[in-house]
């Protein structure tokens, strides 16, 4: 049974906003520091975006920041990246994932739960 579940990527031009969502079944959401991650062909998975679950700390990869936005709903165990001004190089398939973390890590390694992903294609 998939514990993430991506939604909301689709085919958008370069400057439209999209907002991706994260469904959770895990029983520890609330004590998990959750993060996105993209990856596209060729390349490898790199960090997004990540949110803390005691403070709701945030961390961004810096060809995001100022464009994409984090966050989180506890209550109905859900996370979401809001993305604006997207550019076709934030074409990929981002991923969703939880680490029982307490900081906002960038680091792949430290999550230990993934999603199957949700895919994002911006047309110039």
């Amino acid at each position: 049974q998939a514990q993430l579940v991506e939604s909301g990527g689709g085919l958008v031009q370069a400057g439209a906003s999209l907002r991706l969502s994260c469904a959770s079944s895990m029983e520890t959401f609330s004590s998990q520091t959750m993060a996105w991650f993209r990856q596209s062909p060729g390349k490898d998975r790199e960090f997004v975006a990540a949110i803390t679950w005691h403070n709701y700390g945030t961390n961004y990869a810096d060809s995001v920041k100022g464009r994409f936005r984090i966050s989180r709903e506890d209550a109905k165990k859900m996370v979401y990246l809001e993305m604006s001004g997207l550019k076709p190089e934030d074409t990929a398939v981002y991923y969703c994932a939880a680490g029982p973390l307490f900081l906002a890590s960038n680091n792949a390694a430290d999550f230990t739960s993934w999603g199957q992903g949700t895919q994002v294609i911006v047309s110039s």
